[in-house]
């Protein structure tokens, strides 16, 4: 389908269907909508009560691309060049997600929810997945919530307060960041006492056995060696005590 769609694309849908003889694969692919959706519309069952826009009239389509268009089934619709330029529309101001009002009674279960299956989230991912406020979160994260006994888990994606794509963005996003401090942390305690799985379930050296080593051999000894080694020893005996001699 082409990114251009025109204004109003049901009233248009409703004017193509009950002026032209155009298939409603045509009708929808340029009105941007279902095959089923544009049948429900010829049938009375969808857009009820809508009337009908002019394509042509407003100047998004022309009397010749709709003839082309009928005699040839397969032609896709495009738009008529706009003669009027219109201004860059504003950048919007980011901020926390547009909640409805009915939905917003939900927003604290859906925060409880993510706490609970997705701690690794910060506070700001959470305030633009559903649009609350960080006190809010705090409170509900504490059990100081006014409302917190009778707040239970809800996913925020049945509740349509976000879409799966979002969320699973912001626990990919929150994955990426916790797995590079985790990371970071073992660099830092490399050093410790802890070895890396590589080296604890890699299998042991074999050790090498040695022979026990005999008792040094007594090196031989000089002749002055052993003289200094006998006279120490008779040093250190006693003389015995002269006996009396007869008289």
């Amino acid at each position: 389908m082409s990114d251009r769609r025109p204004l109003m694309p049901k009233a248009t849908a409703v004017w193509l269907v009950e002026n032209t003889a155009l298939s409603f694969d045509q009708i929808a692919e340029f009105c941007g909508l279902h095959p089923l959706e544009v049948k429900g519309i010829a049938d009375g069952e969808v857009a009820q009560g809508i009337k009908g826009m002019d394509p042509v009239t407003n100047g998004q389509l022309t009397r010749e691309e709709i003839a082309r268009a009928e005699k040839d089934g397969k032609y896709k619709l495009h738009l008529a060049e706009s003669k009027v330029q219109l201004p860059p529309l504003p950048q919007t101001r980011k901020g926390p997600r547009y909640t409805p009002v009915s939905r917003r009674h939900d927003r604290p279960n859906a925060v409880l929810w993510i706490l609970r299956n997705h701690p690794e989230l910060k506070d700001s991912q959470i305030m633009r997945l559903v649009g609350t406020t960080k006190p809010t979160i705090a409170q509900i994260r504490d059990r100081t919530h006014w409302n917190s006994a009778q707040l239970t888990p809800q996913d925020p994606v049945t509740l349509g307060l976000c879409s799966q794509v979002d969320l699973d963005a912001e626990v990919k996003k929150a994955a990426r960041r916790t797995g590079g401090d985790r990371k970071e942390a073992g660099d830092e305690e490399k050093a410790g006492t802890l070895l890396p799985t590589s080296e604890t379930t890699a299998s042991p050296a074999r050790a090498e056995i040695l022979a026990p080593k005999g008792p040094e051999e007594a090196a031989e000894e000089t002749p002055e060696q052993e003289q200094a080694r006998v006279l120490a020893k008779l040093k250190g005996m006693t003389p015995k005590e002269a006996e009396p001699e007869d008289e």
